[in-house]
């Protein structure tokens, strides 16, 4: 859908948004339950006085966190001019009062980083190049500073993360990964994994994680399943033989929610984002 739809008669926005997904059910939005967009899409309807409804770049699992994600929305042309005309602000700052506004109206555990009128063709999902993951882990004995407990993981064991960054590799590439995907139906589990490498400073352990899309609670997976191999359990040869597994594997769980954290989604240049929709859309085969 382009940014605006004359027929439609809506303007489309790019939101930039950060949340600590501690105490949200996750990003979608759902009937009783406290989610980033639900939470998001109050704020936005009640400035617009519409009911307005955001689509993300990503949906995160409940208590995931994000400082990168995107989301689009469309908004009516009236109630966007009634709102917030152009009042010869310069180019990229348009919206700065929208954004300042709701921070006013959002509770403190989300932010809208940025605001500004979506390219022809942007769509917040289907345009993403890639998504990028950050998941964070802390062996110090006394477990994790207060500053940082909502956002690492405390693990209780020694970890060798040179094995880890060796079974790490072996998983980079396009390869289904049925093993470490919760089943949806009719859901594809091929991605494209074009990064996940390991760094250590200190006590604090990071892995980074990129892939054109994720499937339902892969990025959670792909940890838990190395982190086995960095316990000394299983040889760094094992997280590769998964890749052969048609259904999710139960011989390891997904690593806790709270060390995961949506760092950035890269897009196409304007140009190309009808393109990279059409590719999108496309049922991936090996």
């Amino acid at each position: 859908m382009p940014a605006i739809d004359s027929g439609g008669g809506h303007v489309r926005l790019r939101l930039d948004i950060a949340y600590d997904g501690t105490d949200f059910a996750g990003w979608a939005t759902q009937s009783g339950q406290r989610t980033v967009a639900g939470v998001l899409e109050e704020a936005l309807s009640t400035v617009f006085r519409t009911a307005l409804q955001l689509r993300g770049a990503g949906r995160t699992d409940t208590g995931v966190h994000a400082t990168g994600q995107v989301a689009h929305v469309d908004v009516p042309a009236d109630a966007l001019v009634h709102a917030y005309p152009r009042t010869g602000r310069p180019a990229g700052h348009e919206f700065l009062p929208l954004v300042r506004r709701l921070a006013r109206f959002l509770p403190t555990d989300v932010r809208v980083l940025d605001i500004r009128r979506a390219a022809p063709g942007f769509d917040a999902r289907f345009s993403a190049l890639r998504r990028h993951y950050i998941y964070r882990l802390s062996v110090a004995p006394y477990g994790v500073m207060p500053q940082l407990a909502r956002y690492v993981t405390v693990w209780p064991r020694p970890l060798d993360v040179d094995a880890m960054a060796a079974a790490s590799a072996q998983l980079v590439g396009l390869h289904d990964f049925a093993a470490f995907c919760r089943h949806r139906e009719g859901a594809t589990t091929i991605r494209d994994l074009q990064r996940f490498d390991w760094s250590r400073h200190g006590d604090l352990i990071t892995a980074n994680v990129s892939a054109d899309a994720f499937c339902w609670q892969m990025v959670r997976s792909l940890v838990g399943a190395v982190l086995k191999v960095g316990e000394g359990r299983r040889d760094p040869q094992w997280c590769a033989a998964l890749l052969t597994a048609t259904r999710r594997s139960s011989d390891f769980a997904a690593a806790p929610a709270q060390g995961l954290t949506l760092a950035g989604v890269d897009y196409p240049p304007d140009d190309q984002l009808a393109a990279r929709i059409a590719i999108t859309r496309d049922r991936r085969e090996l």
